[in-house]
């Protein structure tokens, strides 16, 4: 049994991605969750790993840290999930827009930090404008070209997808308006019942960061 390590469901964005694709693909695991603004919290992290970080993926005596490196252990694990897109070509852009969004986008990661609790109507600055519409671009783009098959960026729900589903939520939260059909795909990713058990969880938390309800 896998166990996946990760954060306050109200505001750890990393750590939804990894749990989003695993509960929406049946991959079995058991959840620890470590109260990331409680005394003691990072001790409890370097416990689970030496970056001191969430997610966290133990499978056995095998750990695996951050969120793209879990995705692409489970893609090899688990190859009839289809994690990837099977196309080649597909599959190159999915994993180049998933790369795209694990080390871009910072300043619509600190402008909109995740916060699914909350709708709290602000209007980005010029760069996380760019960011928004960059994201968009990309959501349309590959839409068009590979998601004939369904009503995801691929077709078939990917990593992909779930590297995007905390951007779709921080526009939900921020009031951002979104072209379709974009704003659709942001929909569809909001409504996926794995994200919809998310939220429950993130909704039965006490904890609060004040740096986030602002």
């Amino acid at each position: 049994m896998y166990v996946l390590v990760i954060g306050n469901k109200a505001y750890s964005s990393w750590s939804l991605r990894p749990w989003l694709l695993m509960r929406h693909a049946g991959i079995a695991f058991d959840e620890a969750r470590v109260s990331l603004y409680q005394p003691g919290a990072k001790q409890v992290l370097l416990d689970h790993s030496g970056a001191g970080k969430v997610p966290v993926l133990h499978d056995g005596a095998q750990t695996i840290w951050d969120s793209l490196a879990i995705a692409e252990y489970l893609a090899e694990k688990h190859p009839e999930h289809g994690l990837w897109p099977a196309d080649a070509a597909a599959r190159a852009v999915a994993r180049s827009v998933s790369a795209e969004m694990h080390s871009g986008f910072s300043s619509l990661r600190s402008q909109m930090p995740m916060n699914v609790r909350r709708r709290i109507p602000r209007q980005p600055g010029a760069e996380a404008a760019a960011d928004i519409a960059r994201i968009q671009s990309i959501w349309v783009d590959c839409r068009k070209r590979f998601g004939a098959g369904g009503p995801f960026l691929f077709g078939a729900f990917s990593i992909a997808d779930a590297m995007y589903a905390p951007v779709a939520s921080r526009f939900q939260t921020y009031g951002v308006g979104l072209a379709e059909p974009a704003g659709a795909y942001a929909q569809t990713l909001l409504d996926l019942p794995a994200f919809q058990a998310w939220v429950t969880g993130a909704r039965a938390e006490t904890e609060v960061n004040p740096q986030y309800e602002a």
